[in-house]
């Protein structure tokens, strides 16, 4: 892993939105860093600025305040051609809904981010050549267990197959972190959590770098990180958990000096 404040990291950032001559605050003063390879989960319930986070992050919206940096590189406020290259070449989405074409196959579908960067010019780490991309497409869906679907369309895939071709189309590009918003939202908790296992095992074998969105508890366990989103302020578990390790050790190391005097 590379140091995480050189990779992506967030500073001070605040969303507001105004509503009727009133002004909405949904994220406030949001810190915290993304280390290449890492498997994070983004915990909140509805309404806590998650999945606003996550858009801030994937430069489909811009901070109101504070800093989103990629590579060292200020991007929350880029210009569009900047924000729109990284989209297209850095990073990759998945949905709860999927959003696969319907009538493109599984092996259609994951191909085709690579065929939209080389129709733009861009084709960066994605494949190039009608071969490669199809030997990628192919290698992808075997690698999320679709080897024998490839031809189907997505009304012919369940929901949890359909949700995996969205994530090895995430994958074809070579992006370096895909962010995921509720990507189990749609499934029953047994296929939630074959796709859990999918982001840990991807994580693991690919170095993919995943940022995840979820009010699913157990979404939030196959990550290797936790943060919590709470009326818009950010938590993150393991600095709770260090903190209160040190609260433990301080409190065992020197008692409480309220306790009654000794009579002696």
């Amino acid at each position: 892993m590379s140091e995480a404040g050189d990779f992506y990291s967030c500073r001070g950032v605040a969303r507001t939105f105004e509503n009727g001559g009133k002004t909405l605050e949904i994220l406030t003063d949001v810190t915290f860093d993304v280390a290449a390879g890492e498997l994070l989960s983004i915990l909140g319930l509805s309404g806590s600025g998650k999945s606003t986070l996550l858009h801030l992050m994937g430069l489909l919206d811009r901070p109101t305040k504070g800093e989103i940096r990629f590579l060292g590189e200020e991007i929350g406020q880029a210009p569009e051609s900047v924000r729109t290259a990284l989209r297209a070449t850095e990073f990759a989405f998945v949905f709860q809904f999927y959003y696969l074409l319907p009538e493109f196959d599984a092996l259609e579908n994951v191909m085709f981010p690579a065929r939209i960067a080389a129709s733009a010019g861009k084709p960066h780490r994605a494949p190039v050549g009608g071969r490669e991309r199809r030997e990628r497409a192919e290698d992808l869906l075997r690698r999320v267990g679709l080897g024998e679907r490839l031809r189907h369309r997505p009304h012919q895939l369940s929901g949890g197959e359909r949700q995996r071709t969205a994530i090895a189309r995430a994958l074809m590009n070579r992006p370096r972190i895909v962010f995921c918003d509720e990507p189990t939202g749609n499934l029953d908790p047994r296929t939630a959590a074959e796709v859990h296992g999918l982001f840990r095992e991807l994580n693991e074998t690919l170095g993919q770098t995943f940022v995840v969105v979820t009010h699913d508890p157990r979404m939030a366990a196959a990550s290797k990180r936790r943060i919590r989103l709470d009326e818009g302020r950010m938590y993150d578990d393991a600095a709770i958990a260090a903190a209160a390790a040190l609260a433990t050790s301080a409190g065992a190391a020197n008692p409480v000096s309220g306790a009654a005097p000794n009579p002696d």
